[in-house]
């Protein structure tokens, strides 16, 4: 790995640092200039697809509206990063405390990133979040941990 790359990649790690904290502050405007004006993301909710970043922040404005208080966690963020493209992964976790005082731990769901290089800023222009799929019931295995 050359010492650009390195360079890059804690550029990018940076990004998703201040995307946590975003989140955990639920702190819209912050979470908006972390995201390419037509992010495509493949949310855990439906629809199949929300496009571009008005979308993307309502997501996570309907988050917030559940939440008193919120903890985000990653693990395992791995970043292969090109001069202006990187393609990260990891295990992600919502969790905090709901608006009628009920504590959640949440659930452990893989999360990928696409990012692009714009005016010298890594911003996300893809995300997608999943859970495993028990194939015989059609669904979704909640209660996984990395």
């Amino acid at each position: 790995m050359t010492t650009q790359s390195v360079t890059e990649e804690a550029r990018i790690r940076g990004q998703i640092d201040k995307l946590i904290a975003g989140l955990q502050a639920k702190d819209l405007d912050t979470l908006a200039q972390l995201y390419t004006p037509d992010v495509l993301s493949f949310d855990i909710e439906p629809p199949l697809q929300h496009a571009g970043r008005a979308a993307k922040l309502q997501n996570w404005s309907k988050v917030f509206e559940f939440f008193d208080t919120v903890t985000y966690e990653l693990r395992d963020l791995s970043f292969t990063v090109g001069a202006d493209i990187a393609f990260g992964h990891a295990f992600g976790r919502l969790s905090g405390t709901l608006r009628n005082g009920q504590p959640t731990a949440g659930m452990w769901v893989r999360a990928t990133f696409g990012m692009r290089k714009i005016d010298d800023a890594w911003l996300i222009a893809h995300d997608q979040v999943s859970v495993p799929l028990d194939i015989t019931t059609g669904k979704g295995v909640l209660d996984l941990e990395p």
